[in-house]
């Protein structure tokens, strides 16, 4: 059900996942990267974007963008060229941050897709993509202008939860996953936190009751008035019981316990596969303590210990993963950090960035989204 494959052009390289569902939606997970560093910007783009329309002639011939993101070197230098090029072919939500690729280029890309499926813009900006009973929406790149990290999230949120109810959804109901992208996260992640602490009370997310898998790493856009960036997926048509987070308590702590509010990793039955989706994680234990401060290899593979045992709790393994996204601290660990990853994860589409974690202590930690064929006639397919 699940293969992979990889493909190279003298400029670009692409790694790609692909799930077959032969009666249903198929997914596909595509991350290209360029492959010449001396090159220019302009050089770059064009043939990281070149490589993803020769995959839709052919490997990933059918299959039609639902969420892109493109992560950048230098965003105030090249998110206009990017932002031209792509508003002529804009078919999906897009994402676009700074968190340089570390392979020394300019550029890499994250493509989601699926087949079989109809999509739309609605008019409050979330991408639409539904097929059979459900609605799965997407949104790229919201910001504002507001004075500070923590007004700016604020903001962000209450837009976000107007915008869902608009589509007779909630926050606490249908949203599965967010990411949070923080200008100087070692300054601004705190106020980050303070408003989403706050709006989740208010739409009944707490410790009693739930929160929402995410990331929250360092990236920034290219205006420096925006200090937060947020991307988001919610689903319309799920009911409670297709919805199950993921704890992995021997290994991971609460969040709350050390004042944040996310959800380690989600998993969503449908009637015909297991989703899941694990939150941005790092070398932590189950105390929420820092594990092997300063080795990063160490870390490494304690960060992979507790993905691992997350993915299990969801009757999945790194076998199941479609695509993965790597957060580095210090560019100086990236030759060890690569090697350890090519070894294990040969195969697996995979992006190394430059990101500085949540915490100081933490030098990497990882995210990623995977499916699994499943047998559930409780509930519609996907």
């Amino acid at each position: 059900m699940n293969n992979r494959q990889q493909r190279q052009t003298e400029n670009a390289s692409a790694e790609i996942f692909k799930y077959d569902a032969d009666n249903g939606v198929s997914e596909y997970h595509v991350m290209i990267h360029a492959r010449c560093p001396e090159d220019t910007y302009e050089q770059q783009l064009n043939a990281v974007v070149n490589a993803y329309f020769a995959l839709l002639e052919g490997e990933i011939r059918g299959a039609v963008a639902v969420f892109k993101r493109y992560f950048l070197s230098d965003a105030a230098n090249q998110s206009d060229m990017l932002l031209a090029l792509t508003t002529e072919s804009s078919d999906c939500a897009l994402s676009i941050v700074e968190q340089p690729p570390l392979n020394g280029t300019k550029i890499a890309l994250w493509v989601y897709l699926q087949s079989g499926v109809q999509t739309r813009v609605l008019h409050n900006g979330l991408f639409e993509v539904r097929h059979g009973a459900y609605r799965h929406l997407w949104s790229g790149n919201a910001f504002n202008r507001a004075a500070n990290s923590e007004y700016q999230t604020r903001l962000l949120l209450n837009d976000y939860v107007m915008q869902l109810m608009e589509q007779g959804c909630k926050l606490a109901d249908n949203c599965i996953r967010t990411w949070f992208f923080v200008q100087n996260v070692d300054v601004n992640y705190a106020g980050v936190v303070k408003a989403r602490n706050e709006v989740f009370i208010t739409q009944n997310l707490t410790e009693k009751t739930h929160y929402i898998s995410s990331t929250g790493i360092g990236g920034r856009h290219a205006d420096p008035k925006v200090s937060v960036l947020m991307d988001t997926y919610a689903v319309d048509g799920i009911k409670s019981g297709q919805v199950h987070f993921l704890y992995a308590p021997a290994y991971l702590n609460p969040t709350y316990e050390y004042g944040v509010s996310f959800e380690r990793g989600t998993y969503v039955d449908y009637g015909d596969r297991r989703q899941v989706f694990i939150s941005g994680t790092a070398s932590i234990n189950n105390k929420g303590e820092v594990v092997h401060p300063g080795n990063i290899r160490k870390q490494t593979e304690r960060m992979w210990e507790n993905v691992e045992a997350l993915l299990k709790e969801a009757d999945c393994t790194f076998d199941d993963l479609g695509q993965m996204i790597v957060y580095l601290r210090d560019i100086a660990d990236y030759a060890v950090v690569k090697e350890m990853y090519d070894k294990r994860f040969p195969a697996t589409p995979k992006v190394f960035v430059h990101a500085p974690v949540c915490r100081p202590g933490w030098l990497i930690e990882m995210e990623c989204m995977g499916v699994k064929a499943l047998e559930n006639k409780e509930y519609a397919p996907f």
